[in-house]
């Protein structure tokens, strides 16, 4: 898994200049030398030629083992992408007229869902003659934010859209 930006880096051989600015492990600057002598010194130190400035005139090129700084770049950008904090959008849907053991297990999904950092998107369904008691829904969503109150807190208060009351709640 080697990144764009690495593909494009010049190692020993590659480097095809005439004179390089030679920089050791250490950053300690040897000066500008030919690319074969430079390359002569990292393999005496047992390392790699490294273009760390392509567009510099002359060439900056570090002496490094390659390998095991692909390595360390590789697991870096792995560390990265899981600090990454993703948050999802969970949804849960219900009835007005949802029994209360009902109610609990869903109240346990979201507490769940809260605490490992995703939003919980309720979703309240009218069906038939339900819409005409739209508070039904409203009580019931009124309820779960209280319910929640500790974990989370509403981001989009209860609104009704087409048969169906919407509310969204974030991990406070």
């Amino acid at each position: 898994m080697i990144g764009k930006s690495e593909e494009n880096i010049r190692v020993n051989e590659e480097i095809t200049d005439d004179e390089v600015r030679l920089v050791t492990e250490d950053s300690e600057q040897i000066g500008i030398v030919s690319t074969e002598k430079a390359l002569e010194e990292a393999r005496s130190r047992d390392k790699d030629l490294v273009e760390v400035a392509p567009n510099a005139k002359p060439v900056v090129v570090k002496m490094m083992d390659y390998g095991k700084y692909k390595y360390e770049k590789q697991k870096a950008r792995q560390a990265a992408r899981q600090a990454q904090d993703t948050m999802k959008l969970k949804q849960l849907r219900f009835n007005p007229q949802i029994e209360e053991h009902d109610l609990d297990f869903k109240l346990n999904d979201a507490r769940r869902f809260l605490n490992n950092n995703n939003k919980v998107k309720f979703q309240v369904f009218f069906r038939g003659r339900q819409i005409t008691k739209p508070e039904l829904g409203r009580r019931l969503l009124n309820k779960i934010k209280e319910e929640l109150e500790e974990e989370g807190e509403v981001t989009k208060e209860p609104t009704m859209e087409g048969h169906m009351m919407t509310m969204v709640v974030e991990p406070s």
